[in-house]
């Protein structure tokens, strides 16, 4: 392997804080027409921020523009971290959370599109952070789409190796052969949808301001809220819930199958054997059950939803059922009510849930129902071929055959998955954390969820962490974004070898 091209790897990180700091001037308005003194450390920020990309991009001009893998790893992990270490100065040069553990942890969980909070009181905050906060989401969302259906698939990781027919190419069923047209097609489709949930949720009720935020939230399935009680402030008004449904589960269908739906091609989309799984087989059922539950439960389960009924007794426990299953499946993270308090049977389900994850090629996080169903089709034919030990048996993907590496990629990123999960488990209850709020901290943190179990659950926050809990869950944000191999890769001593 020959030497690393830093030039190449500190250029991509300059583009990366330069286009973090235009976000910040973005922000800037929000502040400065409001009177906020916040505005004046958000304008601060981005400067800081351009300058810092400027140096990096100035004075690092490669002699050679060719990417190999270990600067792939290098560019995707680093320029992530940039993102966070600029992004956490607006709140910290404006004061909003002067904590640098606080304010990282804030930043993070916004670039990873987890929605974790460290914010006792969202409604204080200035509008230009708020605003900032939900654009940290957007923009992590915006990376991941372009990272899962064009780059790592390049690196040899990631779910969408399953659409891959030769390499380099994003996919068999990419939308442009070039990844940069490819990238531009997919921001295209992220930007309309945006607008077009900005402008429902505006018809359906919110404010421009709320309207913009939870837009930005919802289509990077981030979940950062303008509001303390997050979705459950609007349940007197359920088309607002609808529409947020509506959208989250858009966001966490592959990108590539949205694309062909508004090409009017809808029969691709319903081809997809993960999009049917996806919607039918797991949200559907797990939604079916929920709701059976709550309607049927005994009347202290409404304690845990806000508002009185709009439409009647089952059309409520259909929206919030739908609402809460989607958003954690999709790892969104909108709460609308606790379920921890909708009886254990309930909790327990959504506690599974934490390790679904949405569609390959979306901004959801999580396991991916696309590697669920490689593995249990990979597990039942190891019964067939212990009765056959001589037949051949591929397993099929969308009628494919699914090579072994592949395979064998999948169930080696499920068994490393879920040790991390264990022992991060461990880790959080030797950090301060009671050992159900450990297990959910943990597995929020990896699935970039949000909303969890115990003194995390979807009415509390994660501001009453130890620092060294808050550091840790940063790290567990961090590396369930990029899909594990992308960071640990980098701890492995083979990778720093010249050769």
């Amino acid at each position: 392997m020959t030497a690393l091209n830093t030039k190449i790897i500190y250029r991509f990180l300059g583009i990366t804080a330069i286009l973090n700091g235009i976000f910040m001037f973005i922000a800037f308005p929000f502040s400065f027409f409001n009177n906020e003194s916040a505005a004046w450390g958000i304008l601060n920020s981005g400067i800081i921020t351009i300058f810092i990309g400027l140096l990096l991009y100035v004075f690092n001009k490669p002699k050679s523009t060719n990417i190999q893998k270990k600067e792939g790893y290098l560019i995707v992990t680093l320029g992530w971290l940039t993102l966070s270490i600029t992004g956490m100065l607006p709140y910290i040069l404006s004061g909003a959370i002067p904590s640098i553990p606080n304010a990282f942890f804030e930043t993070i969980s916004g670039y990873s599109t987890t929605g974790s909070s460290i914010l006792t009181d969202i409604e204080v905050m200035p509008k230009g952070i708020l605003f900032w906060r939900s654009a940290t989401h957007w923009i992590g969302g915006m990376g991941i789409i372009v990272l899962t259906i064009a780059i790592l698939p390049l690196l040899g990781i990631g779910g969408m190796q399953l659409f891959m027919a030769e390499a380099p190419g994003p996919s068999t069923d990419k939308l442009h052969p070039r990844i940069t047209d490819t990238a531009k097609r997919l921001y295209l489709i992220y930007v309309t949808l945006t607008l077009a949930e900005f402008l429902l949720l505006k018809v359906a009720g919110m404010t421009w301001f709320d309207a913009l935020n939870h837009a930005m939230a919802t289509m990077s399935t981030g979940g950062f809220s303008t509001k303390n009680a997050s979705i459950a402030y609007y349940n007197h008004l359920p088309y607002v819930q609808y529409i947020i449904i509506f959208f989250m589960l858009v966001a966490g269908t592959n990108f590539v199958l949205t694309y062909f739906a508004l090409k009017g091609k809808i029969q691709k989309v319903f081809q997809s054997e993960e999009f049917k799984y996806y919607l039918f087989g797991i949200i559907g059922v797990s939604s079916l059950i929920v709701v059976l539950v709550v309607h049927f439960q005994d009347p202290s389960l409404e304690s845990s939803i806000n508002h009185p009924k709009v439409f009647g007794d089952v059309e409520y426990a259909i929206r919030h059922s739908l609402f809460m299953v989607t958003s954690v499946i999709t790892t969104t993270g909108f709460v609308t009510a606790d379920f921890t308090m909708w009886n254990y049977f309930v909790s327990g389900i959504f506690f599974a849930l934490f390790f679904t994850g949405g569609s390959a090629g979306s901004t959801s996080g999580g396991v991916k129902v696309v590697r669920h169903i490689v593995m249990l089709k990979n597990s039942f034919l190891e019964f067939k071929k212990a009765l056959h030990p001589n037949a051949i048996i591929p397993v099929r993907f969308d009628g494919k055959s699914v090579s072994q590496n592949i395979v064998f990629n999948i169930l080696s990123f499920f068994i490393i998955y879920m040790f991390i999960f264990i022992m991060s488990s461990v880790i959080l209850s030797l950090l301060g954390l009671d050992f159900v709020s450990a297990l959910g901290a943990a597995a929020s943190s990896l699935g970039n969820i949000g909303p969890a179990i115990g003194t995390v659950s979807p009415v509390d926050n994660f501001a009453h962490l130890s620092t060294a809990a808050k550091w840790f869950c940063s790290f567990l944000m961090l590396i369930g974004r990029l899909e594990l191999f992308t960071v640990l890769i980098l701890f492995t001593p083979f990778f720093w070898r010249k050769n």
